[in-house]
């Protein structure tokens, strides 16, 4: 199988992420959950991501539509479309499955996977988490990761906005 056969069977429709999910948990395998906009992918990204692969086996990510990071971020956002997103987070050799989701928040989708452990970002509190309560009454863990600082798209969409050449 080619590399962009390989990288194409990881963007999942929730469908299809839900029966692989019942059959990774079915073989053994722990699942963990994250999710977030990814726009443009930087080490922070990168950072967060691999640490959270390593809280379980498989790593699966809700990633948000194009209409819900405008919602959520502003008329000027996504900067990168939902193919570029995707296909950037599906070729990280620790990310299993992609999945865009429409909702503002994730919880729905987190209701239908049942991960075995969810995981955001440490600007959020355990019990603040979407899904959190899904999750834990479920039998997972929820838990959070640290930021590395000086990493954010936003940051990084200031940085381009204010350079002069």
């Amino acid at each position: 199988m080619s590399f962009l056969e390989q990288l194409q069977q990881k963007i999942m429709t929730w469908e299809v992420a839900a029966k692989t999910v019942h059959n990774w948990k079915y073989q053994g395998e722990e699942v963990v959950f994250t999710n977030g906009c990814f726009d443009i992918l930087h080490y922070g990204h990168l950072h967060y991501l691999a640490e959270a692969r390593d809280l379980g086996t498989k790593l699966v990510i809700g990633l948000n539509s194009a209409g819900s990071v405008c919602r959520l971020k502003g008329p000027h956002r996504p900067i990168n479309d939902e193919m570029t997103r995707q296909a950037n987070l599906a070729a990280l050799a620790f990310v299993d499955s992609v999945v865009i989701f429409e909702q503002d928040t994730p919880f729905e989708l987190i209701q239908l996977l049942l991960p075995d452990v969810l995981v955001k970002g440490g600007d959020y509190t355990p019990e603040a988490i979407v899904g959190a309560d899904v999750v834990e009454e479920y039998g997972g863990r929820v838990t959070t990761l640290p930021f590395i600082p000086g990493y954010s798209t936003t940051a990084i969409e200031n940085k381009i906005r204010n350079a002069s050449f």
